[in-house]
């Protein structure tokens, strides 16, 4: 039955591997794991056959030791990390040059159970701590990284009681108390690992999707969504806080024809190098939006007009900068508007620097003007 879910899993994590962004790898790595693992208890069936023992056995126990590795393979690449292939390959050769020696040279089976276990339980302490170096602290994440250390104790229990106990008690051929725990726990942790696997799979498409939901695909600063939220819960702080706000309306000048001269290849280079030039000069708390086309707007929160016009200087004489990168000389007019009042919302904000932003174009273009205050009532004007 084991067997059959095991190879089941495979299935779903192959379907999952196609339906799912290629932004979440590793999944095609544990679903060939999988099918390496069904193929070794296939052939361990094999022992008591008419094929000629060592065969299968030696067989066997590369073929699970591939699909284990390859998990691991799929764990690192699931955390954005290089595949350790040398470590992979080097534990495999080595294993099976073991294995065949206490098997063909000099029969010994606790020693061979002792580095099959030592080796397995290698794969699966690698994985262990890719966990708890680089998994997020997230329910899905502990749940994965407790299975995977569970089931690394459990190998590393088999190869200790091969060293000490004698073959007899590890031989899980034989009936006893121990093979039948052995069996039942191992045989459940491999299925709950790939649950656990796709568990982190989950919440990481999860992430990606709102993600997608609110940032901008080519420059991957926050869109027109994803600002209002943030702008919503920084609105609240205002309010909370009496602080001020201050709104930076960006536009490229010309644009159009850099995108007819240039091709719009180009032009998305210009976009991506503005939202990177935008980017450093802001503080972490502060947010960046691209409002579609060439109209970028950025929020700093607790910034009165004197910092909000000394931050627009900075970005324009970045972009005013000569630069080495292939992309064409380009300049920015810039409109900015401070709100002392939570009462005022986002449009009407908005509205504000987009008029500053359009008497920067009428006047020249490459230049910085300033909004007028909003014109609320004094009782709810903040100092």
């Amino acid at each position: 039955m084991s067997t059959v879910m095991c190879g089941a899993m495979s299935i779903v994590l192959f379907s999952v591997w196609r339906s799912f962004p290629a932004e979440i790898g590793g999944l095609r790595e544990w679903a060939l794991g999988l099918l390496f693992m069904v193929a070794g208890t296939v052939l361990l069936t094999l022992r008591g056959g008419a094929v000629p023992k060592p065969l299968p056995v030696l067989t066997m126990n590369a073929v699970l030791l591939w699909g284990i590795g390859l998990s691991m393979i799929g764990t690192e690449k699931f955390y954005g990390q290089r595949p350790s292939w040398r470590l992979f390959h080097g534990v495999w050769l080595a294993g099976m040059g073991a294995m065949a020696w206490w098997l063909l040279v000099r029969p010994d089976f606790p020693a061979r159970v002792a580095v099959f276990s030592a080796f397995v339980t290698l794969f699966y302490c690698r994985q262990v701590g890719l966990i708890a170096r680089h998994g997020e602290r997230q329910f899905p994440t502990l749940f994965f990284g407790a299975l995977m250390l569970i089931q690394a104790l459990v190998v590393a229990t088999r190869g200790m009681l091969a060293l000490f106990g004698g073959g007899t008690s590890v031989d899980l051929l034989r009936p006893g108390p121990f093979q039948n725990v052995y069996l039942a726990i191992s045989s459940f942790m491999v299925l709950m690992l790939v649950v656990g696997f796709m568990t982190v799979a989950t919440r990481r498409l999860q992430t990606i999707l709102e993600q997608r939901s609110t940032r901008d695909p080519l420059t991957q600063v926050l869109n027109r969504r994803g600002f209002g939220d943030v702008y919503a819960r920084e609105r609240a702080l205002m309010q909370r806080e009496r602080r001020a706000t201050s709104l930076i309306s960006i536009d490229l000048d010309h644009f159009k024809s850099i995108n007819d001269r240039y091709g719009h290849a180009t032009g998305d280079r210009v976009l991506v190098h503005v939202a990177e030039v935008i980017g450093k000069v802001l503080r972490a708390s502060d947010h960046v939006a691209r409002f579609g086309g060439e109209e970028f707007v950025v929020l700093l929160p607790d910034t009165g007009m004197e910092r909000a016009c000394s931050v627009a200087e900075r970005i324009q004489d970045v972009l005013r900068a000569p630069r080495n990168n292939g992309l064409p000389a380009y300049t920015a007019s810039i409109g900015i508007a401070c709100q002392l009042s939570a009462e005022e919302d986002l449009d009407g904000i908005l509205q504000r620097a987009d008029g500053a932003l359009y008497r920067a174009k009428a006047l020249g273009r490459d230049r910085i003007e300033v909004a007028e205050p909003a014109t609320l009532p004094s009782r709810v004007a903040l100092g």
